[in-house]
């Protein structure tokens, strides 16, 4: 992520981001949240807009986000805090998944 570190990225756990047919979850530095996603199509990839809602340190937290899928397997997109920060990111998959459509925050 461009904003934060590996380390502050991976403070509660491995920072992740999971999309699912319906809905998904993310978790990075003390954020912790459920996803409604709008899967589309943008320049010929799978895309996704989302919104989340979840906790930042046991306080109420939401935001919204777009990735892409890559042509090497990988997602980049931007993830936004309300009223808060934005930060790009690209995520993997896990090598041993913690869910079989999990990927790694980097």
């Amino acid at each position: 992520m461009e904003v934060w570190g590996k380390d502050a990225i991976d403070l509660m756990g491995p920072g992740y981001i999971e999309f699912a047919k319906h809905g998904g979850s993310v978790r990075f530095i003390a954020i912790e949240g459920g996803l409604d996603c709008r899967y589309a199509e943008a320049e010929g990839r799978p895309s996704v807009e989302f919104s989340w809602s979840g906790v930042d340190d046991r306080d109420d937290a939401c935001g919204r986000g777009v990735a892409s899928l890559e042509a090497d397997g990988s997602l980049v997109g931007r993830i936004f805090i309300h009223c808060g920060d934005d930060s790009a990111f690209t995520a993997r998959r896990f090598e041993e998944p913690l869910k079989p459509s999990s990927r790694r925050l980097q």
